[in-house]
């Protein structure tokens, strides 16, 4: 199959999934919404950036190693299999201790259980990691789709129904269990991988150097892109976390979906071609054009649109993210941006500029909080538009 034929089957089933698990979670998100309360989502936001740790991880930094190179057997999949796996559960033990100085924290003695059990999740995922990593390599995300949209359903029926049945937030923390858990048995069952009973540390060592820095530069990026629930959870009440993490989840519908299907397609399609210059520069080029095409057009209506589209979807009660809403939804026209140009930087094997470039973007990040923060929520929020555009100088001007 050629290279066209086949970045574009990619696409179609990427684009079957996205819009799958979107449209679904979007529908599961507004029944969710509508039982629960913004007090009941603003105490998973609080915590949820521990959970992005962990897959961070997992996945950021040897998962794009494995993409990337060009000779692998089946010694270097088993040796990050094995490496995934001792850090899910290290990760675990370490935020099951952590979990009453994180409640202590926030001043919400719930989250002490919550955060016990929602981190599990972590230990299921890594046992589901290597599978989707190789499907990836070769693009094959057909299984990727039919695994992700049942995975999805089922999840969000058990959420769905704990909800109308009044356990609160501990449906959300079924939701993203069943999920995960039907994602990991269905992907051992459709992969037919399974890891030696062998750990080569060569091998590791080799996909370690490269990763080890996108782990770090991911795991900055993680905790700087939930900062802000964090911050609001610290000097706000909850239901503001609950608004601001409504307003974010919206916006990444549309950003989130199609960033995430030419993200995926696009990085194993430019490993294919990271040593032709000119050839990665003219389909980056497309690829970024049709995103902005796309993308802007979206953005702009729904923000026009914003308060009868929360009222319609979510009633009355979340009536106050949409202000939140429309601000953040000038982030998400840079989105793409951002992520095609580090794609670039981790496709030439320059995981050290972005790392570094990852280190001056939260610098500044840090910088903007605490003057925003000067100026209540609302600070904060105008804070990350004013940063995206610094991180896109920032990285077009290193991916040239």
């Amino acid at each position: 199959m050629s290279l066209k034929k086949q970045a574009l089957s990619s696409v179609k089933w990427t684009f079957i999934q996205q819009l799958g698990t979107q449209g679904i979670g979007l529908i599961i998100s507004i029944v969710l919404a509508r039982l629960l309360l913004p007090e009941e989502f603003g105490l998973i936001a609080m915590i949820t950036v521990f959970i992005g740790i962990g897959n961070t991880l997992l996945n950021a930094g040897l998962g794009s190693s494995l993409i990337r190179s060009q000779d692998l057997d089946e010694e270097d999949y088993s040796a990050v299999f094995y490496f995934n796996l001792i850090v899910s559960i290290a990760v675990y033990a370490i935020t099951y201790f952590a979990a009453p100085y994180i409640a202590k924290f926030y001043e919400q003695d719930i989250l002490t259980a919550l955060v016990r059990w929602l981190t599990l999740s972590l230990i299921i995922n890594a046992f589901a990691i290597i599978q989707t990593t190789r499907l990836t390599k070769i693009m094959d995300f057909k299984t990727q789709a039919i695994v992700a949209i049942p995975s999805l359903v089922i999840g969000g029926s058990v959420g769905v129904i704990m909800a109308y049945l009044h356990y609160g937030v501990w449906s959300l923390i079924a939701y993203n269990l069943i999920k995960n858990l039907t994602n990991t048995i269905q992907l051992w069952f459709y992969s037919k991988w399974q890891p030696l009973l062998k750990f080569n540390m060569e091998k590791f060592k080799q996909h370690f150097h490269f990763g080890y820095k996108l782990t770090l530069s991911g795991l900055l990026d993680t905790v700087f892109n939930n900062v802000y629930a964090i911050v609001i959870g610290k000097f706000f009440p909850v239901s503001d976390v609950g608004y601001y993490q409504r307003a974010k989840t919206l916006q990444m519908y549309p950003v989130g979906t199609l960033s995430a299907i030419m993200g995926k397609v696009t990085y194993p399609l430019f490993a294919q071609i990271q040593d032709d210059n000119v050839r990665l520069k003219s389909v980056y080029k497309k690829i970024l054009q049709m995103n902005i095409f796309l993308l802007a057009p979206t953005l702009m209506i729904a923000g026009v649109l914003a308060e009868p589209l929360f009222r319609f979807l979510f009633t009355d009660r979340w009536l106050p993210a949409v202000p939140y809403f429309q601000i953040i939804l000038v982030t998400g026209i840079l989105y793409p941006i951002h992520s095609f140009n580090l794609n670039i930087l981790n496709v030439k094997g320059r995981s050290d500029l972005f790392l570094k470039l990852e280190i001056i973007k939260k610098t500044i990040v840090t910088i903007s909080i605490i003057i925003g923060l000067h100026y209540g929520i609302y600070g904060l929020l105008w804070s990350a538009v004013v940063i995206s555009f610094l991180a896109f100088f920032i990285n077009t001007h290193y991916s040239g």
